[in-house]
């Protein structure tokens, strides 16, 4: 296995790994007030994230940033909270031309999700000649692998609102809901308190 796709597949195991379903939670409660048909916000949104979470990652990794991991571990469910809260509040996309404040929230809040793997990859990535080639390759394989959750969580969409005829709100609130509640339960878990 070339080291391209050694770091690709790690990024892929990162964000569909179960054990680290923060990331999972965060993309769930960004993409919950969008539908199929609204494909074209969702990869807009997804690829936000990756490019916060991208740019932590590299100033990290290149030890231009370095932050108190207690800290981001505890901050990471914030954002997730927070997220989902918003969600609650408007469990429908915005209909004005402006920026939507879920891709605001992406972007912004993968920068602080970047930081939560900064140190696990800058340890892999200090046995490497160069790391960017393998930066870029974990940083596909992280978007490639939010694809799959937003795929999945569409097609689920999909078939409880457009075929079962779940009410479009109904489905947002409940999963906004499910994923603040777990964002609570993560942040009072973390070493930072």
């Amino acid at each position: 296995m070339s080291p391209f796709q050694l770091y690709f597949r790690l990024g892929l195991q990162h964000i569909l790994d179960i054990q680290g379903y923060d990331h999972i939670l965060f993309v769930l409660a960004l993409c919950a007030v969008f539908i199929p048909r609204d494909w074209r916000k969702v990869l807009i949104l997804v690829t936000a994230f990756t490019i916060g979470h991208s740019l932590t990652l590299a100033l990290a990794t290149f030890k231009v940033v370095n932050v108190n991991s207690d800290l981001i571990e505890f901050l990471i469910p914030v954002t997730i909270a927070i997220t989902a809260f918003i969600t609650i509040l408007r469990p429908r996309p915005s209909s004005g031309k402006g920026i939507s404040v879920n891709y605001i929230f992406a972007l912004v809040f993968g920068l602080i999700h970047g930081l939560g793997f900064s140190n696990y990859l800058r340890s892999l990535l200090g046995k490497e000649a160069s790391i960017w080639q393998p930066l870029l390759a974990f940083n596909l394989g992280l978007e490639v692998g939010q694809l799959v959750i937003v795929a999945v969580f569409m097609l689920l969409t999909s078939i409880l609102v457009g075929i079962a005829g779940v009410s479009r709100k109904e489905w947002t609130l409940v999963v906004a809901s499910m994923v603040f509640g777990v964002a609570l339960m993560l942040m009072l878990e973390t070493k930072f308190w």
